[in-house]
């Protein structure tokens, strides 16, 4: 690993589950630090992810959050679904629920972490579901 003027060891990460959409990248990225107090957000992204996740495609999403939680020393993952998703074009209802079972799928994998779902609403704000 490289130095970049810190260690990392000093530093503290939580881990998102969000949409590639841009815009949900740094409302949910400012929330997750100011909620968790960390350093730095390892972003993991796929078109409506949080129904990637409830499909049960895991596998590169699964490897992603291992290196997080395992390198990092991730203590929080947080699963996200927004307003007008593209990739997962459903009603605001189906997103809770697949955000929900996300969530569920993650947290049987005791990693001994949090793990919680989140909704970004059609004004990019975050709310803890």
């Amino acid at each position: 690993m490289i130095k970049i003027g810190y260690l990392m060891s000093d530093k503290s990460f939580a881990t998102s589950l969000s949409c590639m959409d841009g815009r949900v990248q740094i409302p949910m990225n400012d929330w997750i630090k100011k909620k968790y107090v960390v350093d730095f957000v390892d972003t993991i992204t796929a078109p409506g992810i949080d129904k990637v996740i409830f499909d049960g495609n895991i596998t590169s999403i699964k490897n992603s959050v291992m290196i997080s939680v395992l390198n990092h020393k991730s203590s929080h993952i947080v699963v996200s679904g927004h307003f007008g998703c593209a990739g997962n074009p459903v009603s605001n209802e189906e997103h809770y629920s697949h955000i929900k079972k996300s969530v569920e799928i993650i947290d049987s994998w005791n990693l001994n972490v949090n793990v919680v779902g989140v909704w970004i609403d059609e004004n990019f704000t975050p709310h803890l579901i």
